[in-house]
């Protein structure tokens, strides 16, 4: 029994959430922020003291490190920028779980998000610069690749094309060595032809009168 066969082929519609499923991921990322931390503060946070001062402490410590990596002897800036999203993402998460009131903390996700949006832009855009760069170096390996493919086409080519012609020439020069040697054998076996029929023939009375008259001129 054939097994069936899969087709991994990519549909458009797989293709278009490949594309903008990266989009959404900042606003994903500050709605799930907000909504942990008023889970948080339905279940006790809400002005609790000891949860706003663990989540200034947890802010303020991931800027720190953001500033200590961002002045660093290899200061990478995805890292920066990443150290210093974790700390505003700490910020909001802890004015919004401290928060009885909805508006501020919305006015704080609105902020975030924008400020992601903004971060992530910048990134996606050297990442489309470096993919249209990449696009183009591969474009241009692949038309040397081609000339180089289609020139050797033609050289192979023509060598086919010189050694058919050396072929044939040495054919037709086998076939006249052969036909002369054919020749030379069959007239070697023919009978040599009787060189005495064409010696003159002359009367014997002929000579019998030609002699009295030497002798009469003498």
């Amino acid at each position: 029994m054939t097994p069936p066969v899969t087709n991994f082929e990519t549909t458009p519609t797989t293709s278009s959430l490949r594309r903008y499923a990266p989009k959404a991921a900042p606003a994903i990322a500050t709605t799930t922020v907000l909504t942990l931390a008023r889970l948080w503060n339905a279940n006790g946070a809400e002005h609790s003291a000891s949860a706003a001062t663990l989540m200034g402490v947890l802010a303020l410590g991931t800027a720190a490190a953001g500033v200590v990596v961002t002045n660093g002897r290899h200061g990478d800036p995805t890292s920066s920028a990443l150290t210093f999203t974790a700390a505003g993402t700490l910020a909001v998460a802890g004015v919004a779980a401290y928060s009885d009131e909805l508006p501020l903390p919305l006015l704080l996700w609105a902020v975030a998000t924008v400020l992601a949006y903004v971060l992530a832009f910048r990134y996606w855009r050297e990442d489309r610069r470096d993919g249209d760069a990449h696009g183009r170096h591969m474009e241009t390996l692949r038309e040397q690749h081609r000339h180089v493919e289609t020139v050797t086409t033609i050289q192979a080519r023509a060598l086919v094309d010189s050694r058919y012609l050396e072929l044939q020439s040495a054919q037709e020069s086998t076939r006249q060595a052969s036909a002369l040697v054919d020749a030379l054998t069959t007239r070697a076996q023919l009978p040599w032809p009787d060189l005495s029929a064409l010696a003159p023939t002359v009367p014997p009375q002929q000579l019998t009168a030609r002699t009295p008259a030497k002798e009469e001129v003498r």
